[in-house]
């Protein structure tokens, strides 16, 4: 297993070893998506978009399961309703643009000559159908991640409310606790979905068992996981700042975008669907250093086979493990 400055020497040399096809076949399918993801949050906090209908929904929701009003939970529910308005927004053009783009990035990836020849269209779309699973299976992982955040929370506020104490500084703290808790619970289910999406297309199989695999290799390598997910995301996040002050806070001033403008959030779109391909590239990466001279197949199939042993109603009664990659 290497060391997570070396993956991340490995995925930059990568990238540059490939730099003509990376940064104009593919990035090209990626900056579509780029550009509603960019423009989705310029345009949630508009009065006429679904924002302040899933913010007050949560908001109630927050208000009978009993939290407490704090600043903090009015920021978590801010953020928590701009991302779901965001991927609302984004989800025609990750389904469509990312995956076909994720795809042709793996088998790039996976091609073991020097010489590099650009994927067929049959060989992408048949990468495509488990990438489009284990993308809808990591949405309902992210969601289930929230609620059990937020299950978490209910019981807390509801066990210190039951036992009569209802201090501001305690309340503080646990509002604080909550919130740490929240990322932290959210973390390492994106690091998760990241990893079995990678997975996925390496080895050609999507759904639930390419996350449950997941969670298998990386569940003693979370901390490096979440070092190597850091710098891309982090280098996304200031793309996103650059975007809304250079060209959303223009426009607001000036009341209209001009070509210039719109050039310019053109080439800031362009630089967010190149981190978008080094976080791809990176985690494909990371699954190869897991590979070499690891025995996680094995400890996925014994897992596999004591969920089979320990099934009484067969749900997967007939599933074939042997035969998993």
């Amino acid at each position: 297993m290497e060391d997570s400055s070396k993956i991340l020497r490995r995925s930059i040399h990568c990238f540059l070893q490939n730099y003509h096809y990376f940064t104009s076949t593919v990035v090209f399918l990626v900056l579509p998506f780029s550009v509603s993801l960019l423009l989705s949050q310029a345009l949630v906090p508009s009065p006429s978009s679904l924002l302040p209908q899933v913010y007050n929904r949560l908001k109630n929701l927050f208000d009978a399961a009993g939290f407490p009003p704090s600043e903090l939970f009015t920021i978590l529910n801010l953020k928590v309703s701009q991302t779901i308005t965001s991927s609302i927004f984004t989800l025609p053009f990750t389904l469509t643009f990312l995956l076909i783009a994720k795809a042709s990035i793996i088998i790039t990836l996976n091609q073991h000559k020097r010489t590099l020849l650009p994927p067929s269209f049959g060989s992408i779309f048949s990468l495509y159908k488990p990438l489009l699973q284990t993308y809808i299976c990591n949405c309902f992982l992210i969601l289930s991640a929230n609620a059990t955040a937020f299950g978490l929370l209910f019981l807390a506020f509801s066990c210190v409310e039951g036992l009569g104490y209802s201090s501001q500084s305690l309340l503080l703290f646990l509002s604080t606790s909550g919130a740490v808790l929240f990322s932290v619970i959210l973390a390492n289910a994106l690091v998760i979905c990241n990893m079995a999406l990678a997975l996925s297309g390496m080895e050609g199989h999507g759904g639930y068992l390419a996350i449950l695999k997941a969670c298998v290799m990386i569940r003693e390598k979370t901390s490096m996981a979440l070092f190597l997910a850091l710098p891309v995301n982090v280098a996304l996040a200031a793309i996103e700042a650059l975007f809304q002050f250079r060209i959303v806070r223009t426009y607001h001033i000036a009341g209209k975008a001009g070509p210039y403008v719109a050039l310019e959030g053109i080439f800031i779109a362009y630089l967010y669907s190149i981190f978008v391909i080094i976080d791809t590239i990176v985690s494909c990466m990371f699954y190869k250093s897991f590979k070499t001279g690891s025995s996680v197949d094995q400890e996925f199939k014994n897992l596999l086979i004591e969920f089979q042993e320990e099934d009484n109603y067969g749900f997967i009664k007939n599933k074939n493990f042997e035969e998993l990659p």
